[in-house]
């Protein structure tokens, strides 16, 4: 799973297949807590972020949304700026 972001000691990843894992969403990693967060919607579809690390990557989603949908639709990836 390539990383696309680091900031504020979290990790954000996107994983290559993405048939198996709709709707769009990235990985959010801060410690032990990880999530699957929505790229449209930026709610948990799994795991748990504390709330303060799930504002943040909700602003940075939003920052980086239209890259993220077309690294989803290509599964070409690159780094993409922190917060």
């Amino acid at each position: 799973m390539p990383v696309i972001s680091r900031f504020n000691g979290i990790i954000i990843k996107m994983y290559f297949q993405q048939a198996e894992h709709n709707p769009p969403h990235i990985h959010a990693t801060h410690g032990e807590k990880v999530a699957a967060i929505s790229i449209d919607s930026g709610e948990i579809l799994d795991g748990e972020l504390p709330l303060k690390d799930l504002a943040l990557v909700k602003q940075w989603i939003g920052q980086h949304k239209n890259e993220l949908i077309q690294m989803w639709k290509t599964q070409v990836f690159k780094q993409l700026p922190p917060l």
